[in-house]
């Protein structure tokens, strides 16, 4: 049985992976839903590491799922952990801050490329970029954990303090119909920072709600490629 934490994007409500933990207990597995208060501007990059390493506990089995700005968070993360997988994520170098990562990658300008290849217009906007793809009752859970979060500026401004990617296996896991940060973007990324080709699922950023029985599949085969002979970090 493997545990798999799920760390948030901005905002960092557990809300998010409502879907997905029942969907890999049905599986047999467990997973924990990690909640990061990210509106509060006391709390930053380091913080958010620590309450994911409270979470994962003395467990030894864990796979560290990252969505989005939660990549910021993972490899800052202190307790061992057998696989991280970074699903629509934010990869980071070391000393990066994510206020940098969005000039620095390129991820506007791929945004605003893929909208302008589809008809779609250049300005951001929830419902376009992460709603699109949402059913009615990914949408009710939504609703159901009240309003968005909005980040505070704090961890914006932050250095992801780590000096390397840890030596476990890492998987890139990317929507296919992403708006936000567009597969062929992601692919890029994982190839340029950690030379690693990046998975394909269908679906859009927030995947873990517009597909969580086929994020649950994919996620519990990366379990089983760990006990066919992955190693973790110890």
């Amino acid at each position: 049985m493997t545990l798999f934490v799920l760390v948030p994007g901005a905002g960092g409500q557990a809300a998010y992976w409502a879907l997905l933990v029942p969907e890999l207990e049905r599986r047999g597995h467990q997973a924990t839903a990690v909640d990061i208060a990210e509106d509060d501007p006391a709390l930053g990059l380091p913080d958010y590491a620590r309450i994911v390493d409270q979470a994962i506990g003395d467990r030894r089995e864990v796979v560290l799922v990252a969505q989005s700005m939660g990549g910021f968070t993972a490899p800052m993360v202190g307790k061992p952990v057998a696989m991280i997988v970074l699903l629509n994520a934010m990869i980071p170098d070391p000393g990066e801050t994510p206020g940098q990562w969005f000039e620095n990658t390129g991820a506007g300008e791929a945004r605003r490329a893929a909208d302008a290849a589809a008809g779609r217009s250049g300005e951001f906007d929830a419902s376009t970029h992460f709603l699109h793809d949402l059913s009615s009752r990914a949408l009710a859970v939504l609703t159901a954990a009240g309003p968005p979060r909005e980040p505070a500026d704090t961890p914006f401004r932050q250095p992801c303090a780590f000096r390397r990617w840890p030596g476990i296996p890492i998987k890139v896991l990317a929507g296919a119909d992403d708006r936000f940060f567009p597969a062929e973007f992601q692919r890029r990324v994982a190839k340029e920072r950690l030379g690693i080709d990046a998975d394909q699922i269908p679906g859009g950023h927030l995947v873990a709600l517009s597909n969580p029985a086929g994020l649950a599949d994919r996620l519990a085969s990366y379990a089983a490629e760990l006990r066919n002979g992955g190693r973790g970090r110890g």
